[in-house]
C-alpha cells in the first residue's frame, strides 16, 4: 500500500515540475518574443495606413514608404495639432478609457457606438515632394455586428476627395460583413466625396449605387447580406467625418489654418 502511495506521490511530484518547467518556458518566450511582436504590430498598422491612402507598395520597406508620412497628435474638439504629446508613444485607445483624457458619450451623438472618445487623436499627413499636403489619413473606429471596427479613411489635400478607406481589426463573419476587407468594396471608396454644402453626406447604402443619380458621388454600395455591418461603416464613417469626430481638424485644412 505504501508502496503504491509514494508511486503516485512521484507521478505528481514529476507532474508538477514539468508544469512549473513549462510554465517557465512559455513565460520567458513570452517576454523574449514582446518586443519583436510590438514591432510587427506598429510595422503592420503603418502597412495599413499606407494602404488606406493608396501608397502602400511590396517593392519597398514600409519604413522607407512611411518616412513620407507625418505622424501628429490633434486636439478633436478644435482640430488643432497638439504639442507637448509625443504622437510615437501617444495611445488613442488607452486614453478612451480614461475619463481624465475622454469623455463619454451619449446615446444620441454616439452613432458609432464607442461610448467614450478620447479627447486627442492621431492623424497622418502626407506631403509632396514639395512639402505641400498631398492626404490626410485619419483613424476611425465603430461597432458593427459582432464588433468594433477599427480602421483609416484617406482623404486628398482638399479634405474632402476620398482617397481610401480600410479596416486592419474587427470580428465580423467571413463571407457577409468581413466583406470589408474585399478588394472589390474598397475600390469603391476612391474619388467619393465626403461633404456637401458643408454637411457630411458620404453614405453607405443598403444596395448598390445608381450611378445616374444626382448624389451617386456620395454613395457607396452596401455590403451584400450584412445589414447591420454596412449600417454600422456608415455610422462611424458619418460620425468621424461630423463635428464630434475630426470636422474641425478638416475644416482648418480647407482653410489654410492646420
Amino acid at each position: 500500500m505504501s508502496s503504491s502511495k509514494e508511486g503516485l506521490g512521484r507521478v505528481v511530484t514529476v507532474a508538477l515540475l514539468l508544469c512549473i518547467a513549462c510554465s517557465v518556458v512559455v513565460s520567458t518566450a513570452a517576454v523574449v518574443l514582446k518586443p519583436a511582436q510590438q514591432v510587427n504590430k506598429t510595422r503592420d498598422l503603418k502597412r495599413n495606413i499606407l494602404m488606406a491612402a493608396g501608397l502602400f507598395d511590396a517593392s519597398l520597406t514600409v519604413e522607407e514608404q512611411f518616412e513620407r508620412v507625418d505622424t501628429r497628435v490633434v486636439d478633436i474638439a478644435t482640430g488643432q495639432y497638439v504639442e507637448g504629446v509625443d504622437a510615437g508613444s501617444f495611445d488613442q485607445r488607452a486614453a478612451a478609457k480614461d475619463p481624465a483624457t475622454s469623455r463619454a458619450l451619449n446615446a444620441e451623438t454616439d452613432t458609432a457606438k464607442i461610448l467614450r472618445q478620447a479627447n486627442y487623436a492621431l492623424v497622418y499627413l502626407v506631403n509632396d515632394e514639395e512639402g505641400e499636403l498631398d492626404k490626410v489619413i485619419l483613424p476611425v473606429h465603430g461597432y458593427g455586428l459582432w464588433s468594433t471596427l477599427y480602421g483609416f479613411i484617406a482623404l486628398e489635400s482638399d479634405a474632402n476627395t476620398i482617397v481610401g478607406l480600410g479596416f486592419y481589426e474587427h470580428g465580423e463573419t467571413p463571407g457577409l460583413g468581413g466583406e470589408v476587407d474585399n478588394p472589390n468594396w474598397k475600390a469603391k471608396w476612391p474619388g467619393k466625396l465626403a461633404y456637401k454644402d458643408g454637411e457630411v453626406a458620404i453614405s453607405v447604402l443598403k444596395g448598390a449605387v445608381n450611378p445616374a443619380s444626382s448624389n451617386a458621388s456620395w454613395q457607396v454600395d452596401g455590403l451584400s447580406g450584412a445589414t447591420l455591418t454596412t449600417k454600422g461603416v456608415h455610422n462611424l464613417v458619418q460620425y468621424w467625418l461630423g463635428d464630434d469626430g475630426f470636422a474641425p481638424l478638416l475644416g482648418n485644412i480647407r482653410g489654410g489654418n492646420a
